[in-house]
């Protein structure tokens, strides 16, 4: 084709057709289009993984839980029991009222000994709720011939708004069982003949009573351990007596706190009157393995020269020692039928 014929033939075509093709082509558009696709792509794996990652990752789920609770219990499978190291935990029944729910589980000991009627949960317990939230849990009753101990969960919202079909999840590491009581006068033990005066200042792991007001915080005054003096039972010692701040200190050590729990009290009896007259406070600290805890029970207005007459009576509680693992169930908050 000749110049003059293309130019004669280019005059034919519409206007409209070169200024578009003059145009840049619009690529921010496609990018943004990219960009789009690829959040929708997100956000569909997202959706996808959270509730396979909730189910079967006990890590992620605490971290959701801690962001988010009302997410991590809805993505949580409902799982209503759970076997571990021959215990079974299930959710028995639910009673709802409002802003307040009431829930029976039951651990059955499939072994036979593994606990007995002095279960408890160790203060291990954790509920995880979509809400805030006041809880607790105690022994409603123990079947002696199942080996099965029923404890009642009560949970109470907050802001009173009604909680039934919200999703609850219940979960155990320890329980305790074993325990034994031992009450007493801790014979053969003398006030005035085990007197010392070595004292030190150390950060209490517990105080009770009023003797130490309202800072809790601040480091006390103690007895330093003068090694047994009696030991009225296993996991139990009598370690010190004497004045600090001129006031008579009884200090008892509690072996093993972390795994038995062991505690108890002290008081002062009368040998001629049988009056008893309990401790004004008290004051806990570790050991230095932070293992075991030595208790002070102070007593005020007991003087020196009238130790003779005072005897030392102790109740304690021991145990033989925690059973461990990992018992949790999940279940909507709602009512069970017969309720």
């Amino acid at each position: 084709m000749r110049g003059n014929e293309l130019l004669d033939k280019m005059e034919l075509i519409d206007p409209a057709y070169i200024e578009a093709a003059d145009t840049a082509p619009n690529k921010r558009k496609r990018v943004w289009a990219k960009w789009g696709t690829a959040a929708a792509c997100l956000c569909l794996v997202c959706g996808l993984a959270i509730p396979a990652m909730a189910a079967f990752s006990p890590s992620f789920y605490e971290l959701l839980y801690a962001v988010t609770p009302a997410t991590a219990q809805f993505f949580k499978p409902v799982q209503r029991s759970c076997e571990d190291n021959g215990i079974r935990m299930e959710v028995t029944t639910a009673y709802i009222h409002e802003n307040t729910a009431e829930i029976y589980l039951s651990l059955e000991d499939l072994t036979g000994t593994s606990f007995d009627e002095t279960v408890d949960l160790f203060d291990s317990y954790r509920l995880h709720t979509p809400f805030d939230c006041t809880g607790h849990c105690q022994l409603a009753s123990y079947d002696p011939d199942t080996h099965t101990a029923t404890f009642l969960v009560t949970l109470e919202q907050w802001d009173r708004q009604s909680i039934e079909g919200a999703k609850l999840t219940f979960s155990i590491q320890k329980l305790l069982s074993g325990k034994k009581t031992w009450e007493g006068t801790l014979d053969g033990v003398a006030l005035n003949d085990h007197l010392t005066s070595a004292t030190q200042t150390v950060q209490p792991r517990g105080l009770s009573g009023d003797l130490f007001g309202s800072d809790g915080g601040k480091e006390v005054t103690v007895l330093k351990p003068a090694g047994e003096i009696a030991a009225p039972v296993d996991g139990v010692a009598l370690t010190g007596i004497g004045y600090a701040d001129g006031q008579l200190h009884v200090q008892v050590y509690y072996a093993d706190i972390l795994k038995t729990d062991n505690h108890g009290s002290i008081s002062l009896v009368d040998r001629e009157t049988g009056e008893q007259i309990d401790c004004y406070g008290s004051a806990a600290f570790f050991d230095s393995k932070r293992a075991g805890s030595y208790e002070d029970y102070i007593f005020t207005g007991i003087e020196a020269d009238a130790l003779g007459t005072y005897a030392l009576y102790g109740t304690f509680v021991t145990s033989a020692g925690p059973v461990e693992g990992n018992w949790s169930v999940t279940f909507p908050l709602e009512n069970t039928a017969g309720n």
